[in-house]
């Protein structure tokens, strides 16, 4: 994992963890009559959104309207995290450039590090990726998770809402929710690790750091935002598969190594040919 791959995930726990903070910040209730962009214009719309989305496809059940309105989050924003998984595909493809230029301009006098930079655009350019990509996907669904925690602790009717054996409003005290959220997360990140063409040692801490840290927030906050991050990981397991299917980019890398052998082998024959005639 590259180092910009390493601060992007570690910039996404760190949202997350700040969402979470900001989250507790008010807990008024929130009603018609909250006044305020966010209050009114935002908490007190999803909340209405998430009990209509419950009696539409559950019969009023909310836990059923938190999954219905992650999954239409996800949908959503599927053409972007499309964008950003290519994205950061390609970025693991030409690593190997990025490394032969961090080592022609390794001097670190301005001049230099304003060369690495340049030529580094050029390839990014060349190969049509924009690194932006990587982190706009999980960027956007903050304020959808921030929202849906305000709503879930400001609203009276959510607060009261129950699925399966979780009251809404509470932490799962089975810790069944947690497990499930933690034990997707770790699948995803397994699945999108095994799919990169190198590995490092960061790789795999980070495998390990993402599953605890969704673990200990599941266990910590309302059980909806658990049962939300459950589809949503849940949903990028299966996005994840769908995009960067590991034994398929195994099977195409190994036949590139073995077209590559193939063709160094053809030119050793022709240079050969070439010297005894």
């Amino acid at each position: 994992m590259n180092k910009r791959t390493t601060k992007r995930l570690l910039v996404g726990l760190g949202l997350a963890m700040v969402t979470v903070v900001l989250a507790a910040c008010s807990n008024t209730t929130v009603t018609e009559n909250s006044t305020g962009f966010w209050d009114r214009g935002i908490i007190y719309n999803v909340a209405q959104f998430i009990l209509w989305l419950s009696k539409v496809f559950g019969g009023g059940n909310a836990g059923v309207g938190i999954i219905v309105f992650t999954l239409l989050i996800r949908i959503l924003i599927f053409p972007l995290s499309y964008i950003s998984i290519k994205s950061m595909s390609k970025q693991q493809e030409i690593a190997p450039q990025l490394k032969e230029l961090q080592k022609k301009y390794s001097s670190k006098d301005t001049e230099t590090q304003t060369k690495l930079r340049e030529e580094t655009q050029k390839l990014y350019s060349k190969e049509g990726i924009n690194p932006v990509m990587g982190c706009l996907p999980m960027l956007i669904q903050m304020p959808f998770m921030l929202a849906l925690y305000q709503a879930i602790y400001r609203t009276q009717e959510l607060q009261a809402g129950r699925f399966l054996w979780m009251n809404l409003a509470k932490p799962d005290p089975t810790w069944i929710m947690p497990i499930l959220a933690a034990l997707f997360t770790l699948l995803t990140s397994l699945t999108s690790t095994m799919a990169q063409p190198t590995r490092t040692t960061m790789n795999w801490v980070m495998v390990g750091i993402s599953p605890l840290m969704i673990l200990f927030m599941g266990a910590s906050f309302p059980s909806a935002l658990a049962l939300y991050w459950v589809v949503t990981n849940a949903f990028s397991l299966a996005q994840t598969f769908l995009l960067q299917n590991p034994f398929k980019a195994q099977r195409q890398r190994e036949e590139k190594e073995r077209q590559e052998r193939e063709r160094q082998r053809a030119l050793r024959k022709a240079y050969k040919r070439a010297l005894r005639k």
